[in-house]
């Protein structure tokens, strides 16, 4: 069976308060996803949508058309884009679980470490939670990003939307092959086979050499051995490699698929320059994958 379990989260740190007459969620999963298993075929593996669903509506498409039938989300639904509402519904149609992201932490406890258009889409995020009129609505999305687990794993694999060691908000860049050799020492050290994460919205391989493959140098697709590797399947709705392109994985028996998905990028463009309280930079920077 899958294991999912949830880290306490940093001191001191309170959820959001609700309004009266609402209950606040329960911040720990009140039981696991169901099992991914290797006989369940190809497993689609998403993150780091930011609220963006133009472009995670062409991804989920994409998933469609090969036939794959599991999907599950490394976190960040939400922040930065515009569309938090919509893109948190699908997830939590389509995926079998996501867990949290920092920016899922940000909407449903407060905003950590974050600069100011990034914080300041958080609480403009968090408005469009609770401005909601159906409550039956709200509480569900509500509920769904206070149980958010931090981590997966079964016998085939780990998942983290940051690392191994700081689940939800280390990020893993593919400088800290050369620059930080003794931290991906130490996260190497935390996990046995694969592991996927997020957060950095960078795809590649790292390997415990330590070294570090994009994409394009494996030919889009890792053949899976008995080496150690971690795996950043980049980000659907704000990738940062200078690709546009939506980016996800799709794990098979045998290798992991790299997978980029063109959408409609000035739509979502055109939607952050329309909301004040977004940053027009949080949406220019889609269009060169920055």
């Amino acid at each position: 069976m899958t294991q999912v379990e949830s880290d306490n989260f940093a001191e001191g740190v309170k959820p959001h308060v609700f309004p009266r007459e609402e209950a606040a969620p329960e911040t720990k999963p009140t039981q696991a996803p169901a099992a991914i298993s290797t006989g369940d075929g190809p497993l689609a593996i998403i993150s780091d949508i930011h609220a963006n669903l133009e472009a995670l509506t062409e991804v989920l498409a994409e998933i469609d058309r090969q036939g794959i039938k599991k999907i599950v989300c490394l976190g960040d639904v939400v922040g930065y884009g515009p569309n938090p509402l919509e893109c948190i519904d699908l997830v939590m149609t389509r995926c079998e679980f996501s867990l949290m992201g920092n920016h899922d932490f940000a909407i449903f406890f407060e905003p950590y470490n974050f600069n100011q258009a990034a914080e300041n889409a958080a609480y403009w995020t968090r408005t469009q939670f609770e401005n909601d009129t159906d409550r039956e609505r709200r509480n569900k999305r509500w509920r769904y990003l206070g149980t958010m687990p931090t981590r997966m794993n079964n016998h085939r694999f780990v998942c983290f939307h940051g690392s191994p060691r700081r689940p939800i908000n280390e990020y893993v860049f593919p400088d800290d092959i050369y620059t930080a050799p003794q931290k991906m020492a130490a996260i190497f050290d935390r996990f046995e086979r694969l592991c996927f994460v997020g957060h950095t919205h960078v795809p590649g391989v790292f390997v415990p050499d330590p070294d570090f493959y994009a994409p394009e140098e494996v030919n889009n697709r890792y053949t899976i051995s008995s080496e150690r590797a971690m795996i950043n399947v980049g980000s659907v709705g704000q990738p940062r490699d200078r690709n546009p392109k939506a980016s996800f994985a799709i794990l098979h028996d045998d290798s992991v698929e790299f997978v980029r998905v063109a959408y409609d990028v000035q739509a979502t463009v055109d939607k952050v320059r329309a909301i004040d309280a977004l940053d027009n930079f949080l949406g220019a920077r889609l269009l060169d994958g920055r």
